[in-house]
């Protein structure tokens, strides 16, 4: 299992004295770019392909509070992967020092190509790096209706 480790720091704690949902947010970002990258997604090989990552949605689902003293390991594994790695889902699992699960999170996320600004493939040595990472238990192949589960549009404020 992947797990990065993080300490809270006085700038994570929210108005309730514990853990904001920004932290999270910033932390599981962080494990997964380290783990992306230490499974041979390095900066250069984006720059490279002129891919980006592009992020969906994160869904939170918090059981536990984390506050000011504790510490966390942050855990990331494949959800689920379209055939051509166009569409990807992370999961990541948030543990205290006591080995405790506070909080899950799932994301789902694309590549775009960093010069036409629109969602691409991966190349075929990527799309075999990415098949090849860890993977939760529930992995599924994506396909499009998975990113439109939610069926969320945008309204202009003209509209609303």
């Amino acid at each position: 299992m992947y797990l990065k480790d993080f300490e809270v720091r006085w700038s994570d704690i929210d108005a309730n004295r514990h853990l904001a949902n920004s932290a999270y947010q910033n932390m599981m970002s962080h494990a997964r770019m380290d783990f992306l990258t230490g499974n041979g997604f390095t900066h250069q090989s984006l720059i490279k392909h002129n891919l980006g990552p592009v992020v969906f949605y994160e869904h939170i689902y918090y059981f536990k509070e984390v506050m000011p003293d504790d510490s966390l390991k942050v855990s990331t594994a494949l959800k689920g992967l379209s055939d051509d790695g166009r569409f990807f889902q992370f999961e990541h699992n948030f543990y205290n020092q006591n080995g405790k699960n506070c909080a899950r999170a799932i994301m789902l996320g694309s590549w775009i190509n960093m010069k036409s600004r629109s969602i691409t493939t991966l190349p075929e040595n990527m799309l075999n790096m990415i098949s090849g990472m860890e993977k939760t238990d529930d992995f599924k192949r994506l396909t499009k209706e998975d990113t439109r589960k939610y069926q969320q549009r945008p309204v202009d404020l003209e509209t609303a």
